[in-house]
């Protein structure tokens, strides 16, 4: 009981980020390098105060992968950021949720895993969901609906590489594994921020502050924490049925508190997607694809 408390609140930390993010005045860049560094040290807080170290000899030899994951991690958080400036909560959200479908195309070719009639299926009903958002995006909303719903579609690519990488990351736990991520992506955003935004980062707005010490903290540092409690002790199809509490309470928060549009297609196609992906994560629990959810946000 006490894991599956723990790991429904982890979603609804997840789930909030879309709001936290809303009331940043940064770019996504920016609002990545600070979330990833401020998860960081809090994680590494947590990690020795439990009395674990990290082992540099796993580390060295899984170094490669770790980079390239820290990279997809980063692009991940940087354009799901940037669709959260440009579209609803809701369409960034359902955009993000297209990351299982790609893991689902992909798994046969790197992971060498089967894909049955049923996973093709469940392909097939996702994408036409995704159809109906993107047509309802153009028709209901404009371009820059339109645009942040192409951004969230990156952010699934990077999300999906980021799943697919760390199945080749050798005997390492996840909390580790997550906290070397979260310091890469900050090591490898912090040139790029320099270089692309300068030193705006420092003048951020008083008002932002409190926001950005939640996003660090709270939405990355307390979210992963409890993600990794609480997962320890659940099954695998538990774990699958309890991550759609995060976009539930996404999409919750864009109508009631953001007072965000939400169509007749796009509740159609949102309901087409996440259902496609939930029944292809409890049928094939062999993907584990919500076991690295934590590491996407």
């Amino acid at each position: 009981m006490k894991s599956s408390i723990q790991f429904i609140l982890s979603m609804i930390i997840f789930g909030t980020i879309g709001l936290v993010v809303r009331y940043i005045d940064l770019s996504s860049s920016e609002t990545a390098l600070l979330s990833s560094s401020i998860g960081c040290l809090f994680l590494m807080f947590v990690f020795f105060m439990t009395k674990k170290s990290i082992s540099w000899k796993l580390m060295k030899a899984n170094s490669f992968v770790l980079l390239l994951s820290g990279i997809a991690l980063g692009g991940n958080w940087i354009f799901l950021y940037q669709s959260y400036d440009y579209t609803t909560v809701t369409n960034a959200t359902l955009a993000y949720y297209f990351a299982p479908v790609l893991v689902l195309i992909l798994s046969p070719m790197i992971l060498k895993e089967p894909l049955s009639i049923k996973k093709t299926a469940c392909i097939g009903v996702a994408i036409a969901g995704m159809v109906l958002i993107v047509g309802n995006g153009i028709s209901a909303f404009g371009k820059d609906d339109l645009l942040g719903i192409f951004f969230g579609l990156i952010a699934a690519a990077f999300y999906a590489a980021l799943m697919l990488l760390n199945k080749f990351i050798q005997d390492m736990a996840k909390l580790e594994i997550t906290i070397i991520q979260l310091g890469t992506t900050a090591f490898l955003l912090l040139p790029y921020v320099l270089v692309t935004e300068g030193f705006g980062i420092l003048e951020v707005s008083r008002a932002s502050i409190p926001f950005i010490i939640l996003l660090g903290i709270v939405n990355t540092g307390i979210g992963f924490w409890l993600f990794f409690s609480g997962m320890q002790k659940l099954k695998g199809q538990s774990i699958a049925l309890l991550s759609y509490v995060d976009p539930f309470v996404a999409i919750l928060i864009s109508g009631v508190i953001l007072q965000e549009q939400m169509t007749m297609i796009q509740v159609l196609g949102g309901t087409l997607l996440l259902g496609s992906t939930f029944v292809s994560e409890t049928k094939c629990r062999r993907l584990s694809i919500q076991s690295t959810k934590i590491l996407s946000k």
